[in-house]
């Protein structure tokens, strides 16, 4: 399995945000991100930390 679990980074603080991320897509103000059931979510932030290998995707709020 090659998903992520992504997490909102706010004032040091992570908070889940999804699970099973298999699709992030990079928009001009903010990230499209889906997972492997079909939610989606929408989030005005950037992304600070992309760990492969712990399946861990960090957004940064903006």
């Amino acid at each position: 399995m090659c998903e992520a679990n992504a997490y909102l980074k706010q004032d040091d603080k992570e908070e889940l945000l999804l699970e099973g991320v298999d699709k992030v897509i990079p928009k001009d103000d903010h990230l499209e991100l889906e997972n492997i059931f079909g939610v989606k979510k929408i989030v005005k932030g950037v992304i600070k930390e992309l760990s492969l290998v712990d399946h861990r995707i960090i957004i940064e709020k903006i």
